[in-house]
């Protein structure tokens, strides 16, 4: 896609290898999760995360970490008070969630992983080492930049129990685009969500204003340098985040703050939530 800020497949796999390795490294993932590219894309960025860190950005570790744990605390309490029984993720990668998620819920759930085929093929030989599938999990190919079609969002939630409440979530995707191309992907998901009883949407964002500095200004350019592509910030503060997504179709939009569940996650590292927040949207007023 020319000038939209787009980045192909194979720009935007490396980083999931990078972050499945991190997520079982601090015991999120299972081991079958983990590839050897990702292994080695981790020990060959560590110096550099480790200059970042001394230059006063957060180490990455500790912001992907973060994000992954309250994405997992906000979706867990929706499912267990009966809101969502039904989740689709989005470029899942090699994320742990749909496996765990649909090993602690069992029948309570749907559990659906969706990514680009190539990515798809490797999770599903990766669960595959783990053991046979849950009988409502997943994992499917998905264009998020489809509008219509057999591998759109649309294509796929018309397969789900249209009574029941519907999450999508995705985690690490937003910054490979550019503002317009966002924009789109909420008004997809906004669609999507709208159909269904009760919808809630959830991804990290990172803001401009907040992710300044040497060490994040450096880390940033090697991220994009890693990637093939450029790292978009999209917006300055959450309020601007919120009225985008309303914009967009969601009826109600908020940016959370790690800070402000420290009580549920534990000790956050010292300036984390600087540096990532967690949208949470609703298509309807019941979520």
């Amino acid at each position: 896609m020319r000038d939209s800020g787009y980045v192909t497949p194979a720009t935007i796999s490396p980083t999931a290898h990078y972050t499945g390795f991190v997520w079982a490294r601090h015991g999120l993932s299972h081991p079958a999760l983990v590839t050897a590219e990702g292994r080695a894309l981790f020990h060959l960025l560590r110096p550099a995360a480790a200059i970042g860190g001394a230059l006063g950005a957060p180490y990455i570790e500790s912001v992907l970490m973060t994000r992954h744990r309250l994405i997992d605390l906000r979706l867990s309490e929706a499912i267990e008070s009966g809101r969502i029984t039904q989740v689709v993720e989005i470029a899942a990668g090699l994320s742990p969630r749909g496996w765990q998620f649909s090993q602690r819920y069992a029948d309570r759930l749907t559990y659906i992983e969706a990514d680009l085929p190539g990515m798809t093929l490797r999770k599903r030989e990766a669960l595959a080492r783990i053991g046979p599938l849950a009988p409502n999990h997943r994992v499917v190919d998905l264009d998020a930049l489809a509008d219509d079609g057999p591998e759109s969002l649309a294509a796929l939630v018309a397969t789900l129990d249209a009574t029941q409440g519907v999450a999508i979530v995705t985690e690490g995707l937003l910054n490979y685009f550019n503002e317009d191309v966002v924009r789109g992907i909420w008004q997809r998901f906004a669609r999507a969500l709208v159909r269904f009883p009760r919808g809630v949407y959830w991804s990290d964002l990172h803001l401009s204003s907040e992710t300044r500095g040497p060490g994040v200004g450096t880390f940033v350019k090697l991220l994009s340098i890693f990637v093939k592509g450029r790292v978009s910030l999209h917006f300055t503060s959450a309020e601007q985040a919120s009225a985008a997504l309303r914009e967009s179709g969601f009826t109600a939009a908020s940016l959370l703050d790690p800070r402000d569940f420290s009580a549920q996650l534990g000790d956050i590292p010292n300036g984390v939530s600087r540096h990532v927040r967690i949208i949470e949207a609703r298509a309807t007023g019941q979520a």
